[in-house]
């Protein structure tokens, strides 16, 4: 049997690869949008980024020719992903101006357990104790990272976690994806949705003037972002999941990196300590979610 569940190891490989980039353009673009929140309200940022994004995969898509049939696209589980992702976007930009780069990051990886509890509630999986347990320390550690008794947490700290659960939608989503929509097909009319959405609440917020200087770095946002987009579902979709959901947490390297490089940021004991706990547990989620996913495989074909 092919090793990692039914993937080819080269499969294995490549899909953690493109994970680990996907995870470095989603910082890289944190970084740009938490500098831009400095001279502009998030929907303002949404709206212009996706502006750009949507051009840039557009323009992408019909060079390589995916972008139709655009009948796909209408497809149930297209629909959903698109409103979960606009709502993680909307939650997630309104913290982040507010938190540090690394903090945000750190709670945003307790999205493997959320995913966990996702899809044991909605999906009918089983989930034995030990993934409870791992379920139970992580969120300790994001207890950890946020202080609920101090300066750690904070209304920002709650909409990082809100951010969380609509994104646990969305990769749940991700799953049950007809193969037949290309990644390209869902990074487009994602970032469509989301510019949109931007563009309905600037008149909540107003205009705020746009330097040169912000409009390189809007663009250096959209194509972070976009290639995010695009190497997060090519991922999901070219390994096991068992095997590449781990390396989401590079993420947290990269966070704290560009924070303490661009933002001066220095995560302090409860954070270092919270982050470890929170990837320790994850990644014994994700094991065991592969150690049972290949058992059932290997009951199924006795």
């Amino acid at each position: 049997m092919p090793p990692s569940g039914g993937f080819l190891a080269g499969e294995n490989a490549r899909a953690s690869l493109l994970m680990i980039g996907a995870m470095a353009c989603f910082s890289l673009n944190d970084m740009m949008v938490k500098l831009l929140s400095a001279t502009m309200d998030f929907p303002q940022i949404m709206a212009l980024r996706g502006v750009i994004v949507s051009t840039l995969l557009i323009a992408l898509a019909l060079y390589r020719g995916t972008l139709r049939p655009l009948g796909r696209l209408r497809h149930r589980s297209v629909l959903l992903r698109t409103l979960a992702d606009i709502l993680t976007t909307v939650s997630y930009i309104s913290a982040l101006k507010h938190l540090p780069l690394g903090n945000a990051s750190a709670v945003f990886q307790a999205l493997p357990f959320t995913i966990t509890i996702g899809a044991a509630l909605f999906l009918g999986e089983r989930v034995g104790w030990r993934r409870w347990l791992a379920i139970a320390v992580g969120f300790l550690g994001v207890l950890v990272i946020l202080r609920p008794t101090g300066d750690g947490f904070n209304i920002y700290a709650v909409w990082v976690l809100v951010s969380v659960v609509f994104a646990a939608m969305r990769d749940l989503v991700t799953r049950r994806m007809p193969a037949s929509i290309s990644s390209l097909q869902v990074a487009t009319v994602t970032s469509i949705a989301v510019a949109t959405t931007g563009f309905l609440m600037l008149p909540a917020v107003g205009w705020s003037p746009v330097s040169a200087t912000n409009w390189l770095t809007l663009v250096f946002a959209a194509f972070a972002i976009g290639s995010g987009y695009i190497l997060i579902v090519a991922s999901m979709r070219t390994g096991d999941m068992s095997f590449v959901a781990p390396f989401r947490y590079s993420i947290l390297l990269f966070a704290m990196l560009l924070g303490a490089t661009v933002f001066g940021e220095r995560p302090d004991v409860y954070e270092i300590a919270g982050s470890l706990i929170v990837v320790g547990s994850g990644a014994y989620t994700i094991h065991r979610e592969g150690v049972v996913r290949r058992m059932a495989r290997r009951a199924a074909a006795a």
